[in-house]
């Protein structure tokens, strides 16, 4: 069963620095039909305009992942972390037991385009962590790089990225026409996100923006119609 998210339908806020677009409920935005998605509770998709960005802000109990489609991102948190991320970067902040962090365009002539996406961990608490790691484009290109995996698996995929809290997977993929990949994802659920583009999911097209929710599907095919950047949830059933 796929549970279809247009890109239109999602919650909308336009603060003048920041046109952000929301997936499921989330601050001011509230939808009953789309709260969360297993795990995944947040999926933001945010365009910060030159100087615009967030002061220093607490999270706790919560696993945050951004991903930089265009421009760049100046991270500074309260565990001593000062980073830039690009695109092709993927940068994971465990809140655990709490922290604080801001986060602003780095660009003084660029916009900046992001995905944020936060999992609910499988137990709260802990010390927060920080990692960030660089998905190469042909890692992506016609195939889906794995970005986040569980940090209990012995799978030495998993092993090599980011190790996130939660029995949760993060999927990159950029498709070009005609290219295409597969996903098993029998007995558990997943979230597509298409970032930018056009692909099939499954019998299903997908634009700039859409999203999906899949369960009781053995597989995800995923092929390219218009050149497609998208992000995919492996998550527990």
């Amino acid at each position: 069963m796929i549970t279809l998210r247009r890109s239109a339908d999602r919650g909308h806020a336009d603060h003048g620095w920041l046109d952000a677009r929301h997936t499921f409920s989330f601050a001011s935005y509230f939808d009953p039909e789309f709260m969360q998605w297993g795990s995944l509770r947040v999926l933001n998709q945010d365009r910060v305009q030159v100087g615009g960005g967030f002061p220093s802000h607490p999270h706790r109990d919560m696993e945050i992942v951004t991903v930089v489609l265009e421009g760049a991102l100046r991270h500074e948190d309260s565990m001593g972390n000062g980073s830039v991320i690009r695109p092709g970067d993927v940068q994971f902040m465990s809140a655990g037991s709490g922290v604080n962090h801001s986060e602003f365009n780095a660009s003084e002539d660029e916009p900046l385009h992001l995905l944020q996406m936060w999992v609910e961990p499988a137990q709260a608490g802990g010390e927060p962590r920080y990692d960030q790691r660089h998905i190469p484009a042909v890692q992506r290109q016609g195939k889906l790089a794995l970005a986040v995996g569980p940090a209990t698996t012995t799978d030495d995929a998993s092993s090599a990225s980011i190790q996130i809290g939660q029995d949760a997977r993060l999927f990159l993929g950029t498709f070009d026409p005609s290219e295409a990949a597969s996903l098993s994802i029998e007995g558990r659920r997943a979230w597509v996100h298409v970032s930018s583009g056009e692909l099939r999911l499954n019998d299903l097209v997908l634009g700039p923006g859409d999203g999906a929710g899949v369960v009781d599907e053995a597989v995800l095919r995923l092929e390219g119609i218009q050149r497609a950047d998208v992000v995919v949830w492996d998550l527990e059933r």
